[in-house]
């Protein structure tokens, strides 16, 4: 129920979340952006599924027809600013998911134990 209210409140603030979920990009790495173009007559800013890497949903900005140099200098710098935040958190939670799996194998290596270890009894063994 709050999902529906959400989509409408962004609905009605000029976005839209795209139902085209596997039309657009979303593996990791360094990319142009979206591979999905919202059709011509478009008005509104459309909003695609999070990155798998970076947990961010990437936007198309709506292009005005008779976009002023202001508008058109306000919407790159939009553009750049989301480009920069998915690059900048996909590196981060990647090195996160590194460490933090390095950090669990050293807690268990210094307990003695493996990765997945059970006791003699048959139970699994959990890093407290």
């Amino acid at each position: 129920m709050a999902a529906v209210g959400a989509a409408r409140a962004l609905r009605a603030g000029g976005c839209r979340y795209s139902r085209f979920s596997s039309s657009f990009s979303s593996g990791g790495g360094e990319r142009a952006g979206p591979r999905f173009r919202p059709p011509a007559g478009s008005r509104r800013d459309w909003i695609g599924p999070p990155d798998k890497r970076s947990n961010l949903r990437p936007v198309i900005f709506h292009v005005p027809p008779h976009e002023s140099p202001l508008e058109r200098r306000l919407r790159e710098l939009r553009e750049e600013t989301q480009a920069w935040n998915q690059s900048f958190w996909a590196r981060q939670n990647t090195a996160f998911q590194r460490e933090k799996e390095e950090f669990i194998y050293s807690r268990l290596k210094a307990r003695g134990l493996e990765a997945r270890d059970e006791t003699e009894i048959g139970i699994n063994v959990t890093l407290l």
